[in-house]
C-alpha cells in the first residue's frame, strides 16, 4: 500500500470513529443524573424572574431524558460524566447547595451564582478536586461558611484556575493554599479581616484580583517587585484598609489594565514609576488623600476610564489641550480636588468623551465650547466652581445629567436641554439664569430631578409640571416666578420633593397636591398664598416637612379627628394671620414627634436622594437663627406656630412629643400658664413662648431641660422667682425681659430666698418666714409690740369711722383688716 493510499486510509478511519462516536448517546451515569434529579426536587423557581434577566434552566430536567441533554448540564463527550454545571441566574427560591453535588466527582465547572440559595455552603464541594472554575457568587447575602471550610476548600482544589465568592459571608482571614494554576480570584464583598498574606499577591499566574469591599481587611503591597507582575492585568482593592502611599512596585505591573483603589486610605503623591503602566486602560483612584499635580495622567495614552474624584489634587487643566492621544477616553472625573484656573478651549481629540465631571473645585472663567459639542457626551457636573457666562446648545442628542449648579451663569436655558429624550437630572440652581420656564419642559419624559432653585426666572410655573410621571424633585424656589399654581399634579405621580418657596406666588393651594402620595417635602413659604389652612393634606401619608411661612393664610386651623400628619418632622406655619386656638387635635396625631431617635450611627435624612444627585437643602428657623441645612436629618423635629393671631392655652399634650427639638409659639395672643408637661421633652433646645399674655409662675420642672440652648420668655405676664439651675443658669435677662413679676438671677431683682427656692407673691412678704438662728436681728418682743401697736391704731380707726358714720362698704374694709392682723399674729405665736 502506497503512503497516500495508507494516509487516505487512515483519515476515513477517523472521519468513521468521528462520526460513529458523536452518533452515541451521552448516557449520563445513573448515579449522577439521580443526584441532580434529588437537588432539582428541593426547592421551587421563581418563573416570575425570567423576564427579568433570568432563565430558570432546570425546568425542563426529567427523568425520561438523558440528563447531558439538560440546560446547564454539559458532560464529556468520550464517558458521560457531567463536567460543566451552570446554574447561574436561575432563580431557584428556597433552596440550599446541596451535598450530592460532590458525587459529580469528575465536574471541572461549578457556576452557582446568583439563584438566590441561603444557607451553608457544604464541606462536600472541597470533593470536587479536578475543578477548574467555582462560581458562587451571592446578591442576597445569605451564603456563608463555616469556620475552616474556605481552608479545606482551597486545599483540595488544586486545579483551580477561577474562584469567585463574591457576596459570601466568609467571615474570616484569607488562608495562603491557593493553587498555583490561579488566573482569577474574586473575593469582593466577602467580610474578610485581618492581613492579606502577600504571597497572594505573588501567584505567578494571577490575571484579575478582587478583594474590594472588605473594610476589615489590611492589604501591604509588597514593596519590591510582583510575582504576578507579568501575569497581573485586573486589580480591584477598593473599600480595604490599604494607608500609606501607593509603592514605587506598582511600576513593574506592565500588563496592568484595570487599576481600582478607591476609598483605601492612601496618601501622598503619586510615584514616578506608575507612569510605566502604559497599557492602563482604567484607573479608579477615588476617595483618597492623594495630592500633586494634575497633569502627568496625560502619560496613560489608552486610558478610556479615568476618575480621581474626591481628592487633594492641584494644577491646572492645560495638558488638555496638547493631549491628542486620548480619543478613547469615555470618563474624565476630576471632582472634589483643588483644580484651579479655566478650562481651555483648544482642546481636540476627545469625541468619544462621554462623562466629564469637574464639580466642586475652584474652576472659572466661561465654559468652553468644545464641551457643549462633544457629540456622546452623556454626563455633565461642573456644579459648585466659578464658571461665568452663558450655556451654549448641546450637540449631544444623549444626555442623561446635566449640573451646572452653583456657579454665575447667565442667560435663557438653552431649548437643546428641552430636547433630550433620555435626561433624568437637570440641576441648574443657584446660578444668575433668566427668562421663563417653557413648556415645552414637559417634553423631558424621563425626568427624575428637576433643580431650577435660586435663579432670576420668571413668569408662570408651567401646568403640566405635575404630569411628569417619572419627577421626583421639583425645585423652583427662590426667583421670581408669579401668578397661581395651576399645576394640576396627577394620579400615579412619583413626586417626593416640591419647592415653591420664596417666588412671588398667589392664591390657593392646588388641591391636586392629595394626588402625590409619595411626597415629603412640601415648602409654600415666602410667597403670597392667601388661603385657610389646606387640612386635607393630612392625606399625605410621607409628608415629612410642610412649609407655608411668611404668606397671608388666615383663619382657624379647626379640631378634626381626621387630622393624620403621623410622619411630620418640621411644620412652619409661622408669619400668617392664623386664629382661634392652637389645634390640638393636630398635635396629638404627630406620631413621629412622640419618638426620641435613637442615635444608632447612622445619620437619616428627609428625601435625601443621593442615587439621583440630589439632597434635599432646607431652611429652618431654630434657636433664634435662620438657617440652611444642606440636608434636614429626620432628628430635626421642629414646630413653628409664631407670629399669628393664636389665642388661648398651650395645650399641655405638646408635652407628649418628646422629640421636639424647637418649640416656637412666640408673638401671638397666647394665656393661661406654661404647662409643666413641657419637662418632658428632654431633647429640646429651643424654646421661645416670647411676646404673648401668658401668665403666672416658670414651671420648676422646667430646669431638668438639660439640652435647651435658647429660651426666649420675654414680653410676657409671668412672675414668681425664675427656676435655677443646669440650663437655667446659662441664660441672659434678654430671655425674661417684660416680665415685670419675674425676679432672681440674672436679673437685678431678688426675690429674697437661697438657690432660688421660690417665694410667695404675697405683697410686702408679709407671710415670709424669718431666716434662723444667732444672727437674727428682730426680737419677737418687738414684733408682737409692732402687731399691738396696729391693733391699738386700727380699733381707733374703727371707733371713728362708727362715730362719723363712714359708708358701710370702707367699714367692712376695715373688719377684714383687723382679722387679718390677728390672724397672723396667731401664725407667729404657734410657730415661736
Amino acid at each position: 500500500m502506497g503512503i497516500g493510499k495508507l494516509a487516505l486510509f487512515l483519515l476515513y478511519a477517523f472521519l468513521c470513529q468521528l462520526v460513529f462516536s458523536s452518533s452515541l448517546p451521552h448516557l449520563c451515569p445513573n448515579d449522577q443524573a439521580l443526584a441532580l434529579l434529588q437537588f432539582n426536587n428541593t426547592f421551587t423557581i421563581n418563573l416570575d424572574a425570567s423576564s427579568s434577566g433570568y432563565y430558570p434552566k432546570r425546568v425542563k430536567w426529567n427523568r425520561s431524558t438523558d440528563c447531558c441533554s439538560w440546560d446547564g448540564v454539559k458532560c464529556d463527550e468520550t464517558t458521560g460524566q457531567v463536567i460543566e454545571l451552570d446554574l447561574s441566574s436561575s432563580q431557584l427560591l428556597g433552596s440550599h447547595i446541596s451535598p450530592k453535588f460532590g458525587e459529580l466527582s469528575s465536574l471541572t465547572h461549578l457556576d452557582l451564582s446568583y439563584s438566590s440559595f441561603t444557607g451553608i455552603i457544604p464541606a462536600e464541594i472541597s470533593r470536587l478536586s479536578k475543578l477548574h472554575v467555582l462560581s458562587i457568587e451571592s446578591d442576597s447575602y445569605d451564603l456563608r461558611f463555616v469556620p475552616h471550610n474556605l481552608e479545606l476548600l482551597l486545599k483540595n482544589l488544586t486545579q483551580l484556575r477561577e474562584l469567585d465568592f463574591e457576596g459570601v459571608n466568609i467571615s474570616s482571614t484569607i488562608p495562603l493554599n491557593f493553587s498555583s494554576y490561579l488566573t482569577n480570584l474574586h473575593l469582593r464583598d466577602t467580610h474578610l479581616y485581618g492581613t492579606l498574606p502577600e504571597g497572594v499577591l505573588h501567584l505567578s499566574n494571577l490575571e484579575a484580583l478582587d478583594l474590594a469591599s472588605n473594610p476589615q481587611l489590611t492589604v501591604r503591597f509588597p514593596t519590591t517587585k510582583w510575582n504576578s507582575s507579568a501575569s497581573l492585568m485586573r486589580l480591584y482593592l477598593s473599600g480595604v484598609n490599604a494607608t500609606g502611599r501607593i509603592p514605587e512596585s506598582f511600576g513593574h505591573l506592565t500588563s496592568l489594565r484595570i487599576l481600582v483603589l478607591f476609598s483605601c486610605n492612601l496618601s501622598g503623591s503619586i510615584p514616578k514609576p506608575l507612569w510605566n503602566l502604559t497599557n492602563i486602560e482604567k484607573l479608579d483612584l477615588d476617595d483618597n488623600h492623594l495630592e500633586g499635580p494634575i497633569s502627568d495622567f496625560f502619560r496613560f495614552g489608552k486610558i478610556s476610564w479615568l476618575s480621581l474624584r474626591n481628592n487633594n489634587f492641584n494644577g491646572q487643566l492645560e495638558f488638555l489641550s496638547f493631549n491628542k492621544s486620548w480619543t478613547q477616553l469615555e470618563m474624565l472625573d476630576f471632582s472634589s480636588n483643588s483644580l484651579t484656573g479655566p478650562i481651555p478651549s483648544n482642546v481636540s481629540g476627545l469625541q468619544n468623551l462621554q462623562s466629564l465631571l469637574l464639580s466642586s473645585n475652584h474652576l472659572n472663567g466661561t465654559i468652553p465650547s468644545w464641551i457643549f459639542s462633544l457629540p456622546l457626551l452623556g454626563e455633565l457636573d461642573l456644579s459648585d466652581n466659578h464658571f461665568s457666562g452663558n450655556i451654549q446648545e448641546f450637540k449631544s442628542k444623549t444626555l442623561h445629567r446635566v449640573s451646572l449648579k452653583q456657579n454665575q451663569l447667565e442667560g435663557p436655558i438653552p431649548k437643546s436641554l428641552l430636547n433630550q429624550r433620555d435626561l433624568y437630572i437637570l440641576r441648574l440652581s443657584h446660578n444668575n439664569l433668566s427668562g421663563q420656564i417653557s413648556s415645552t419642559i414637559c417634553d423631558l419624559k424621563t425626568l427624575e430631578v428637576l433643580d431650577l432653585g435660586s435663579n432670576n426666572l420668571e413668569g408662570a410655573i408651567p401646568i403640566c409640571l405635575g404630569e411628569m410621571s417619572e419627577l421626583w424633585v421639583l425645585d423652583v424656589s427662590n426667583n421670581s416666578l408669579s401668578g397661581t399654581i395651576n399645576t394640576n399634579f396627577s394620579i400615579g405621580n412619583h413626586l417626593m420633593v416640591i419647592k415653591f418657596d420664596r417666588n412671588k406666588l398667589e392664591g390657593k393651594v392646588p388641591q391636586s397636591l392629595i394626588n402625590c402620595k409619595s411626597l415629603e417635602v412640601l415648602d409654600l413659604g415666602n410667597n403670597e398664598l392667601n388661603d385657610t389652612f389646606p387640612k386635607w393634606l393630612r392625606a399625605l401619608p410621607n409628608l415629612k416637612i410642610l412649609r407655608l411661612r411668611s404668606n397671608k393664610f388666615f383663619g382657624p386651623i379647626k379640631d378634626s379627628s381626621t387630622y393624620k400628619f403621623a410622619q411630620i418632622r418640621i411644620i412652619d406655619l409661622s408669619s400668617n394671620g392664623f386664629s382661634g386656638d392652637l389645634p390640638l387635635r393636630l398635635f396629638e396625631y404627630f406620631e413621629a414627634m412622640k419618638i426620641i431617635s435613637e442615635s444608632s450611627g447612622t445619620r437619616e435624612y428627609v428625601a435625601d436622594m443621593n442615587y439621583v444627585y440630589y439632597t434635599n437643602s432646607f431652611i429652618v428657623t431654630t434657636k433664634g437663627l435662620d438657617l440652611e441645612l444642606p440636608r434636614v436629618l429626620t432628628t430635626n423635629i421642629i414646630i413653628d406656630l409664631s407670629r399669628n393671631r393664636f389665642e388661648g392655652n398651650i395645650p399641655s399634650i405638646i408635652g407628649d412629643l418628646v422629640g421636639l427639638r424647637t418649640l416656637n409659639l412666640s408673638h401671638n395672643r397666647l394665656e393661661g400658664h406654661i404647662p409643666a408637661s413641657l419637662h418632658q421633652l428632654s431633647v429640646l433646645e429651643s424654646l421661645d413662648l416670647s411676646s404673648n399674655k401668658i401668665s403666672g409662675e416658670i414651671p420648676q420642672q422646667l430646669a431638668s431641660l438639660t439640652s435647651l440652648e435658647v429660651l426666649n420668655l420675654s414680653h410676657n405676664h409671668l412672675v414668681g422667682c425664675i427656676p435655677r439651675g443646669k440650663q437655667f443658669d446659662t441664660f441672659e435677662n434678654s430671655s425674661y425681659l417684660g416680665n415685670d413679676g419675674l425676679c432672681g438671677l440674672p436679673l437685678s431683682k431678688d426675690c429674697g430666698g437661697d438657690e432660688g427656692v421660690p417665694q410667695a407673691t404675697t405683697p410686702y412678704g408679709l407671710d415670709q418666714e424669718e431666716e434662723e438662728g444667732d444672727s437674727s436681728i428682730i426680737s419677737w418682743q418687738a414684733v408682737f409690740m409692732g402687731y399691738g401697736c396696729g391693733l391699738v391704731i386700727g380699733l381707733s380707726i374703727i371707733y371713728i369711722m362708727l362715730s362719723t358714720q363712714y359708708p358701710a362698704w370702707f367699714s367692712r374694709m376695715d373688719v377684714q383688716l383687723e382679722h387679718k392682723i390677728l390672724t397672723r399674729m396667731k401664725k407667729h405665736k404657734k410657730r415661736h
